[in-house]
C-alpha cells in the first residue's frame, strides 16, 4: 500500500518552494503601500536562501497586522514578541534602517 502524501525529498522540496511563493505574494500584497514595500523587498532578496524553519517563522511575522510589524521595524524597543526579534535585526539591516524612525507619540497626537 502506498502512503497518501509524498514523503520524498522531491515533495518536500516542491512544498518548500510552494510556501517560498505564497510567502513573497503575501509580503508584497500586505495592504499598505510602506509594507508592501519593506517586506516584499526583503522576501524577494531572503526567501530563495531560507530553510524550513526560517520560512515558518516569517510566515508568522506575514499573518500579524500591518501596525504592529511597522511599529517593530521602525522602533524595535517596541517589540512585543521576543521571538521575532533576529527576524526584525534582519530587515532593518537589509534595509540599513538605523536608530528609531517612529517618534514618540505625545498628547498633541491623541
Amino acid at each position: 500500500m502506498t502512503p497518501l502524501t509524498d514523503t520524498s525529498p522531491d515533495a518536500d522540496a516542491a512544498d518548500l518552494a510552494a510556501r517560498k511563493r505564497r510567502a513573497l505574494y503575501r509580503a508584497n500584497y500586505r495592504g499598505t503601500k510602506e509594507m508592501d514595500w519593506l517586506l516584499g523587498k526583503y522576501a524577494a532578496a531572503r526567501l530563495p536562501d531560507m530553510d524550513a524553519a526560517a520560512l515558518g517563522q516569517f510566515e508568522q511575522f506575514l499573518v500579524l497586522p500591518d501596525p504592529d510589524l511597522n511599529t517593530w521595524i521602525l522602533d524595535p524597543a517596541r517589540l512585543t514578541d521576543p521571538a521575532y526579534a533576529g527576524l526584525v535585526a534582519d530587515i532593518r539591516a537589509f534595509h540599513d534602517i538605523k536608530g528609531t524612525l517612529a517618534r514618540p507619540m505625545t498628547g498633541a497626537d491623541r
